[in-house]
């Protein structure tokens, strides 16, 4: 399959399919043209790429998954070194929240300062 089909089935941008071929996360062959052509076992990948994308990895912590990328990994029981990576990325968020949190705070309390009025936004 073409780019613009793999993109298609799987709910993601060819950019983005180009961005994870670059990352090794996924390969194609290159057609007579010039096109790439996937494999029809890349909609399976690429679903597991994004899947990991959104509950917060990297590309970078992706690459640990590459054993398993073409199974079924939201089921699949996780690796020693999955959870590892797993919980890094997790502390990485857990402090970037709490920045995030104190910065916030920090503006909330200049303006209440600034105007007497306590400001919160709507959620």
């Amino acid at each position: 399959m073409r780019i613009g089909e793999l993109a298609g089935a799987t709910g993601t941008t060819a950019r983005a399919l180009r961005h994870y071929e670059q990352a090794g996360l996924i390969s194609s062959e290159r057609a007579p043209n010039g096109y790439r052509v996937y494999d029809e076992r890349a909609v399976v990948r690429v679903r597991n790429i994004r899947y990991l994308l959104a509950a917060g990895l990297t590309l970078d912590d992706v690459r640990v998954f590459l054993p398993c990328l073409d199974g079924d990994v939201a089921s699949a029981p996780p690796s020693e070194r999955g959870l590892r990576v797993a919980a890094e990325r997790l502390a990485v968020l857990e402090q970037r929240i709490a920045a995030q949190t104190e910065a916030r705070d920090r503006l909330e309390t200049a303006l209440r300062q600034a105007t007497g009025v306590h400001i919160r936004p709507k959620a």
